[in-house]
């Protein structure tokens, strides 16, 4: 590979020093602007045999040449977007011309990002959304094009945005929706379009409560069902800790929810606190004494 790159770093050399002695010749014909992947015809003077070449980003042609008649280059075949350099030997002297190869003005592949694809509800601009725009052969299309976002699930009001992109790309943020649930992200550009699943879910507990009862030498702690601000319920699986001090010293336990509810169970020492805790949200406090 490493080869090759400097055989076509050495011709484009080549072409660029003949491009400088020979600019003026104006002996060739060709479109200045064409479209990727569409045919065009180079039209030559003079009489006898030569070869054209155009080199450009990642695309070298070679054409043989019947001079006075015109040379056809079909469609697909010059599909790289970017500036090239045509050059005409077999002449008394070598003709130059350029050319520039623009992306279609049709999108044809949308390359669309979606960050997070799990956050919590009623979180503002929470939800971010780029999209690149690219034609039929993946040159990104650099002319203004409206990009749609649309956000919707099976709960929530669903959110729509309309952008023009800027240098091929376009973004927006949207707000996740007030309940848990799925929601379909999709982005559309000329008809094509990109979709992305974006995961919402409870947000922290808006309260925290607990209750304790004496079972022989141990302390029964559990939670009242923990839910949002929203009234969702906190997703199983949530850590709840649960912290016994007593003279000096803490005993702590970490347990998940199980439908809902936290349960541990804790040495019943006379004159003990305890406390509970998930996330950043504190719970009520218990002072155990005898009873």
């Amino acid at each position: 590979m490493v080869k090759t790159a400097k055989i076509f770093l050495s011709g484009v050399l080549f072409l660029a020093v003949l491009q400088s002695a020979f600019a003026d010749s104006g002996e060739m014909s060709l479109p200045r602007t064409v479209v990727a992947g569409s045919a065009f015809s180079v039209q030559t003077a003079g009489s006898g045999r030569g070869a054209l070449y155009i080199v450009g980003p990642g695309q070298a042609l070679r054409r043989d040449v019947q001079f006075g008649e015109p040379l056809q280059i079909a469609a697909g075949v010059l599909d790289n977007a970017g500036h090239y350099l045509a050059v005409l030997v077999g002449g008394s002297s070598p003709e130059t011309e350029e050319l520039d190869v623009l992306p279609a003005d049709h999108p044809a592949v949308l390359s669309f990002l979606a960050r997070p694809s799990r956050l919590p509800i009623n979180l503002h601009d929470g939800i971010s959304g780029a999209v690149y725009v690219y034609d039929v052969y993946h040159n990104l299309i650099t002319a203004p094009a409206t990009v749609s976002f649309d956000l919707s699930g099976a709960s929530g009001t669903a959110q729509s945005r309309t952008v023009q992109t800027r240098n091929g790309a376009a973004w927006t943020q949207m707000s996740s929706s007030s309940k848990e649930g799925i929601a379909d992200f999709v982005a559309t550009a000329g008809g094509i379009s990109s979709k992305r699943i974006i995961q919402q879910v409870p947000g922290d507990p808006c309260s925290l409560h607990m209750t304790a009862q004496k079972a022989g030498n141990e302390i029964e702690l559990a939670t009242d069902p923990l839910r949002d601000c929203s009234g969702n319920p906190v997703p199983d699986g949530t850590i709840v800790t649960f912290t016994e001090s007593y003279r000096g010293t803490q005993t702590t336990v970490d347990v998940p929810l199980k439908r809902g509810i936290a349960q541990a169970e804790v040495p019943a020492y006379p004159g003990a606190t305890i406390s509970v805790a998930t996330g950043v949200v504190m719970g009520n406090e218990i002072r155990w004494g005898e009873r």
